[in-house]
């Protein structure tokens, strides 16, 4: 675990996942941090995840006006959202693939999908420099991240279930998806909220 404390070590792990993202993977669950690690670990990306997205949401109320996003007005309420959504997406990787005939357990699950929301703080700290250098290329950023993010998680969870079969990782991430979208859908309303209509 000593190999990869340096934030230095990390982006080139970052680098190297996007560029060869199942070696990526593997090169992660071979750290095996222990469950209080994990956890901690849990907790951090969520909270940089926040400031990352306030920040974002701070230039772009000084360049389009005031957000009436009930999210952006509560951090909160959206940090408490976006944790669980994480929370979900590890059960869903998790207990979805083993259904599928998967190997993973739950830790290695949290492990790569912490290490997923890292690189997408990366991710953030580019667009947040396109939000202030060059506005429209920060709507392209955004678009190619989705992009990406289906591409890491579909190898992530071949990885993390020795999957071979390009079919069944397809499925398990679509069922992963769909499965979480539910369950933050009845949360939200449990909470009185609804997610923002694109």
């Amino acid at each position: 675990m000593s190999d990869i404390v340096t934030l230095g070590t990390l982006l080139r792990l970052a680098r190297d996942t996007v560029a060869n993202p199942r070696e990526g993977a593997t090169t992660v669950l071979s750290f095996a941090p222990n469950r209080q690690a994990l956890w901690l670990m849990f907790a951090l990306v969520v909270v940089i995840s926040l400031m990352m997205g306030e920040i974002v949401a701070l230039i772009t109320e000084f360049t389009t006006g005031p957000l009436t996003d009930p999210f952006q007005q509560s951090p909160l309420m959206l940090g408490l959202v976006q944790a669980a959504f994480l929370y979900l997406m590890i059960h869903a990787m998790h207990r979805i693939g083993r259904y599928f005939g998967g190997t993973g357990n739950l830790q290695e699950a949290a492990l790569l999908v912490i290490w997923l929301q890292f690189i997408f703080i990366c991710i953030q700290l580019v667009q947040i420099a396109a939000l202030v250098i060059l506005p429209p290329v920060a709507g392209l950023i955004t678009i190619l991240a989705i992009a990406l993010f289906f591409w890491l998680l579909v190898n992530f969870v071949a990885v993390l279930h020795g999957f071979t079969s390009l079919g069944r990782v397809f499925v398990v991430t679509f069922l992963s998806a769909f499965g979480m979208l539910i369950l933050l859908s009845m949360i939200l309303s449990a909470l009185g909220l609804a997610v923002p209509a694109a």
